[in-house]
């Protein structure tokens, strides 16, 4: 699995690539727990080149919706596609999360 971080305006958009899985989701997690403990609020995860998500790379959303929540901040997807998207409707991730088709469309939000 690959992270990049981009800045742009108030939202730090992470571009996810590879599998999230019971391997990556640890050290995924940790990465972004420290971004959001240094100040960051609002997150856009791009996964369009996210081929493959685990319940464990699910955990590790959750876990950073609910810090971003307490420090009164938000976490959003764009870029769904294939079996990534799929997990997402099957776990009611659609419900819960703002989901975007492209990064252009969340920022217009």
């Amino acid at each position: 699995m690959e992270i990049q971080k981009q800045k742009k305006d108030t939202t730090l958009v992470i571009t996810v690539k590879g599998r999230l899985d019971a391997l990556s989701a640890p050290d995924f997690e940790k990465d972004l727990l420290e971004t959001i403990a240094q100040g960051e609020k609002k997150l856009l995860l791009d996964l369009s080149d996210l081929q493959y998500i685990s319940s464990a790379g699910l955990r590790s959303f959750l876990i950073l919706a609910k810090k971003l929540k307490a420090e009164q901040g938000e976490i959003l997807f764009c870029g769904l596609k294939g079996p990534v998207a799929e997990v997402f409707k099957i776990s009611g991730f659609y419900s819960i999360f703002k989901i975007f088709d492209t990064q252009e469309e969340a920022f217009q939000d």
